[in-house]
């Protein structure tokens, strides 16, 4: 257990690293011309996030909607700045991104997997198994779907929103032509200033969802709350 829960946390703080860390340093204080240069600054920036995510996806064979968007993004956003396409390309795609997820969100209600099950009610965070057969002997599973559909508007709606900010923020500081250092500082520029502005108002945002989730859980099939949680999160919690 102590293994697997070590490996976990070493593969967050690596993600982080190779996902924001590693890129906005190299972005912001390598790309000049007496380091590493445009070009060569931004190609090995955005080798991090592309490298992880060909490690991750060898390592766990695990892929799915929302890692192909994000490995799409990263093929873009270098493509905007290697092929100098005009740096306002940018804002559409940092907002295309979150736009087709919440798209996706909203699709998905139609079909048999709804996504919001990938980003909360998911083996990781609940005790799916129990839960459901809680539900089933209580005649609460059409209106727990419910419950799900609106969690997934709210959930499209988080989206939405992150997609206006994204390209409202990109709008305003990536100014610079493509292919200069200046081009590159502002993607790191844009890169934090991302972290305070939709970062954590969409974590919070995804909070108050799951937490909507959790009472409705609990309402529906009669367990205390704190057993709904998956039995390898109880134990963290412990």
């Amino acid at each position: 257990m102590e293994d697997t829960t070590k490996q976990k946390k070493d593969n967050v703080l690596l993600n982080l690293c190779c996902s924001i860390i590693i890129p906005i340093i190299i972005l912001s204080k390598f790309s000049k011309p007496e380091y590493l240069g445009a070009t060569y600054g931004l190609i090995i920036a955005l080798c991090f996030p592309l490298g992880y995510g060909i490690y991750y996806y060898i390592k766990t064979r695990k892929s799915n909607f929302i890692s192909i968007l994000g490995f799409v993004s990263i093929l873009l956003t270098g493509s905007i700045g290697l092929l100098n396409l005009p740096s306002e390309w940018i804002a559409y795609e940092r907002a295309m991104i979150p736009f087709l997820i919440g798209v996706a969100v909203l699709v998905s209600l139609k079909t048999k997997y709804p996504l919001v099950r990938t980003f909360l009610y998911n083996d990781a965070i609940f005790d799916v198994e129990n839960i459901n057969k809680k539900l089933e002997e209580k005649g609460n599973v059409k209106l727990f779907e419910k419950q799900m559909s609106r969690s997934s508007v709210w959930l499209a709606l988080t989206f939405f929103v992150t997609a206006i900010v994204n390209f409202v923020v990109a709008k305003i500081v990536v100014v610079h032509a493509t292919g200069t250092a200046e081009f590159n500082a502002e993607l790191a520029k844009m890169k934090l200033i991302s972290l305070g502005v939709v970062a954590i108002p969409s974590t919070i945002a995804l909070f108050f969802i799951l937490q909507y989730l959790l009472k409705s859980l609990q309402k529906l099939s009669d367990i205390p709350m704190d057993d709904l949680y998956a039995p390898a999160l109880r134990e963290k919690m412990k």
